[in-house]
């Protein structure tokens, strides 16, 4: 026979609406009610009604997650993933669940926005992307429904968030390189109207700036996605105008899409970095060196971020500032001659 919450009360010795406060986690009960009362649940396995719950609450301790259709094409991009892993561990520490929806384009991602905001299915949202005049984010600050985003929007003191230093990591990277002994050094990324990209994008440009290296635009491409037919199309393009000896890609798969491009082409000693680690970095040949911006703790912080403020809980800060890792790998490490493509090589390589 199913328990229910009368069980619980008689064998708590309180009335069914003390074994539903404790269950809300309510300030007025005192510590003593509550251990009895979570005594009683755990001897008689007790499992509430989620459903009743919310009725009654008001609130369906669920999250929302909107996925942009840049990461609904398939979970291909291991950047979304990680940082799923991230906001479903802590989520479930919480007792929350998670609802999401994929976006065919920014109408249909700003449609699905206001569905969660005013259906009563979800009680905060997580966003995965910032860009700038952001209508989601306008949105939401317009309605005051919730939400956090995984990455830095352009209202920064106004909007929950987590990211990680990008200018920063981009400009400690590219510096590495330079002191390596690279000048020509290429950069690919996509969706420049976000932020993630505008900022590194911008730790790139200072780092050149600051050695006293001219920013050449022949080798600075974005492209329409984070995918590796785009890192491959990329360095197709680039080469055709330049000879480069290193490659600063703005996401792993970017890198190994550039990876492939000069294999494919037989080209050598010319360095790659990545960002995100993936796990698929370390096994590419040669091994792919990257930037670990720690996807899960992004995720991680995201939904602490969140929860905290559903739950009223007293926050700090805004924002949570996740730190990077440099992972260096063999296409750091063995690309040590700075063999440059001659102009009059180019036409062999891309025919």
């Amino acid at each position: 026979m199913k328990v229910t919450i009368k069980d619980v009360a008689k064998e708590a010795g309180v009335s069914t609406s003390t074994v539903s406060r404790v269950l809300s986690d309510s300030s007025k009960i005192s510590f003593d009610t509550k251990e009895k009362v979570n005594k009683a649940i755990k001897k008689l396995k007790y499992k509430p009604n989620i459903i009743a719950r919310s009725l009654v609450n008001n609130k369906t301790k669920t999250l929302g997650i909107v996925f942009n259709n840049e990461a609904g094409d398939s979970f291909s991009n291991p950047f979304f993933v990680q940082a799923m892993k991230g906001i479903s561990i802590y989520a479930q520490e919480k007792g929350y669940y998670i609802l999401y929806v994929f976006s065919k384009n920014e109408e249909d991602k700003l449609k699905n926005i206001k569905d969660f905001s005013s259906n009563g299915m979800v009680d905060g949202i997580i966003l995965l992307k910032a860009e700038k005049n952001d209508k989601a984010i306008n949105y939401l600050l317009e309605k005051e429904f919730p939400f956090v985003v995984i990455g830095r929007p352009e209202e920064s003191s106004l909007v929950l968030w987590v990211d990680n230093d990008n200018f920063s990591a981009t400009y400690n990277i590219t510096n590495k390189l330079i002191n390596k002994g690279y000048k020509s050094i290429a950069f690919i990324s996509a969706n420049k109207e976000w932020n993630v990209s505008k900022d590194r994008l911008s730790g790139y440009k200072e780092a050149l700036k600051n050695n006293g290296i001219k920013i050449n635009t022949d080798i600075i491409l974005h492209r329409k996605a984070f995918n590796e037919v785009e890192g491959f199309k990329s360095i197709e393009k680039i080469f055709k105008k330049r000879s480069i000896e290193a490659i600063l890609a703005t996401d792993d798969l970017l890198a190994f899409g550039a990876n492939e491009f000069l294999k494919k082409n037989n080209i050598k000693n010319i360095a790659i970095v990545g960002f995100n680690n993936t796990p698929l970095a370390k096994y590419q040949n040669p091994s792919i060196s990257s930037i670990d911006i720690n996807a899960i703790e992004l995720g991680y912080g995201a939904a602490k971020l969140l929860i905290c403020k559903l739950e009223n809980k007293i926050l700090n800060c805004n924002n949570y500032i996740v730190e990077t890792k440099f992972v260096e790998r063999d296409s750091f490490r063995k690309a040590n001659d700075c063999t440059i493509i001659k102009k009059e090589d180019i036409n062999r390589i891309i025919k």
